[in-house]
């Protein structure tokens, strides 16, 4: 048995190490078996064996299983994973000269992590080729996607965040008069027309080509045109009673490509705008107001969801009716988090019931960054996925695996301990007071804090790691062998802790507790845990992200006086 323990310490401490510090037992029996075939007529006794020896090297820092690894299987130390070369995006295309990209979000609701795809691609390419990145807010749809007020600051907040600046910033509804301009002139040139029409009217007329309407104005001199247009911004038609349409081709597979709607009627004094109020009433659709900002920004690459690709072509008739240079376009796939709803418009029902936008179930940039994710994992999440034209799905734990990754080396640990499985008990036999030096990372031994223990003081330990019979490592502090509902004192060093198998455990001196509400999130479910920390926790504050040893990271989400509230982030 001695020799099998052996070779599953040898292989646990190889796997966690190869990832992120966390071993699959799995791997480990596999490696086993693999080495000595003899041994699988004893498969039940190996996977006991191998569960309870990844479990402790599972318990172990990053850097220690490192160090032993070095020390007594250097042939198995294998180059970690996360130190591969970091992916980047390709290299871009009809770069003729200052790359200039843009992110347009609608600010209708916050972001979520498929929306931030755009964002962080587009600044990313302007970042590497020193260009300039714009932040446009598409915001002239007050009645069907109808802006909230308090979601333009969401955004840039949640681009501050990611680490994303930007050269320029404006609202679409602040451009009303430049659209009105190129409207009128796209008049002028014979390739728009005023449409009186009724919906269906100009469906019939596009779909069955009958004859044209008196109220489709599409054959009509530009001089009546024009008055239309004046007629229009001028009050004289309510909604839904006048369009002005571009015109392309009737005969487009696609009926939604033939003659778009450039502008619309809207009655802002039921739909006011959140920024203009009811100061306009003709309002420019999606596709002429991206035009003309593209345009008029010199943009020259545009990064969007590939459900944007008919969006793509009716710009194109802006572009070359008028000159002007089309940018180049590249698209990508939808991107879903498994588990997690990405849906806006689902999002922002769900906020309209109550539901804040960093609630940690949602998908919400603000959501995982309640949760403990950190940005520099969503961007690499992103960039890992880069421009794939194929849809996409990323579970949370591959989110978690980068996430553990960047905190391991940084986030203080802490013992914790939860109060339905706290035992609490006494260490019989100690020789003398021993003061436990605790570094608060093993990549930095120099800070650290110190608990005295006595055999008078009692210590919490957690049921499942206290059960009779088994040898524990006190962490950082003593060897005990449990009795009962004693602790009995065997030996002082990790060493000598090693030479009886003994576990390494946290453990809470009780005296020195400090309470802890953990919130747990399991798809819609909310679980809230009580537990007790060592008191040292008491000096964090909201947002610091911490692990709890051999328990998980989780994030301070409030501070209290007399209780620390967090946020259970992943294992």
């Amino acid at each position: 048995m001695e020799e099998i323990r052996e070779l599953a310490r040898k292989y646990a401490l190889q796997n966690a190490y190869a990832h992120g510090g966390k071993a699959q037992s799995g791997s480990v029996v596999s490696k086993i078996f693999a080495e000595r075939p003899d041994l699988k007529s004893k498969a039940r006794e190996i996977v006991s064996i191998v569960n309870e020896v990844t479990n402790e090297v599972n318990s172990m820092s990053l850097e220690d299983q490192k160090h032993e690894l070095e020390e007594k299987y250097p042939q198995l130390l294998e180059k970690r994973k996360e130190e591969k070369e970091v992916k980047t995006l390709p290299e871009l295309a009809n770069v003729k000269g200052k790359v200039v990209t843009r992110f347009a979000p609608n600010p209708d609701g916050p972001l979520h992590l498929g929306n931030s795809r755009a964002a962080i691609i587009s600044y990313e390419y302007a970042r590497i080729y020193k260009g300039d990145f714009i932040l446009r807010f598409d915001d002239t749809d007050p009645k069907v996607k109808k802006p909230i007020k308090e979601a333009y600051g969401w955004i840039r907040e949640d681009l501050n965040w990611l680490g994303i600046t930007w050269k320029e910033e404006f609202a679409a509804s602040s451009r009303f008069e430049r659209y009105y301009e190129v409207a009128k002139d796209l008049i002028e040139k014979g390739h728009a027309y005023v449409d009186t029409c009724d919906k269906e009217t100009f469906l019939n007329f596009s779909m069955k080509r009958i004859s044209e309407p008196e109220c489709l104005h599409r054959s009509v001199s530009i001089e009546k045109n024009l008055e239309l247009w004046n007629e229009m911004l001028e009050g004289k038609y309510k909604e839904g009673e006048a369009v002005l349409r571009l015109k392309t081709d009737l005969d487009d597979p696609d009926p939604s490509q033939r003659d778009w709607v450039m502008f619309r009627i809207i009655d802002t004094e039921k739909n006011p705008h959140p920024l203009t109020g009811s100061k306009y009433t003709v309002f420019p659709t999606y596709n002429f107001a991206t035009s003309v900002d593209d345009h008029d920004k010199e943009v020259t690459h545009v990064f969007r969801a590939k459900e944007h690709m008919a969006n793509s072509l009716k710009q194109k008739w802006i572009f070359d009716y008028l000159n002007w240079e089309f940018p180049t376009v590249m698209e990508f796939g939808r991107l879903r988090l498994e588990g997690f709803m990405m849906s806006k418009s689902k999002i922002k029902e769900i906020l309209e019931r109550g539901v804040t936008r960093d609630d940690p179930r949602l998908s919400t940039l603000a959501g995982l960054r309640r949760r403990g994710i950190l940005p520099d994992t969503i961007k690499e999440i992103i960039i890992e996925v880069g421009l794939k034209t194929s849809d996409a799905t990323i579970s949370f734990d591959n989110i978690a695996a980068i996430n553990r990754k960047k905190l391991d080396k940084t986030a203080k640990r802490y013992m914790y301990v939860p109060k339905g499985k706290a035992r609490f008990m006494r260490i019989s036999g100690m020789p003398d007071c021993i003061t436990a030096k605790i570094p608060f990372n093993f990549s930095n031994p120099n800070e650290f804090r110190e608990v005295e223990v006595c055999e008078r003081d009692e210590i919490i330990l957690d049921s499942d790691d206290a059960r009779d019979g088994r040898h524990l490592r006190l962490m950082d502090l003593c060897n005990v062998k449990v009795e009962g509902d004693k602790l009995l004192y065997e030996s002082r060093t990790l060493e000598e802790g090693k030479a009886k198998d003994a576990s390494i455990v946290q453990w809470v001196k009780s005296s020195e507790r400090f309470p802890v509400v953990l919130k747990k999130y399991n798809g819609n479910d909310e679980i809230e845990e009580q537990g007790f920390a060592e008191s040292s926790i008491s000096s964090l504050n909201v947002n610091d992200i911490v692990q709890f040893f051999r328990y998980g990271f989780v994030r301070v989400d409030e501070k209290r006086p007399d209780v620390v509230v967090a946020i259970f982030s992943h294992d």
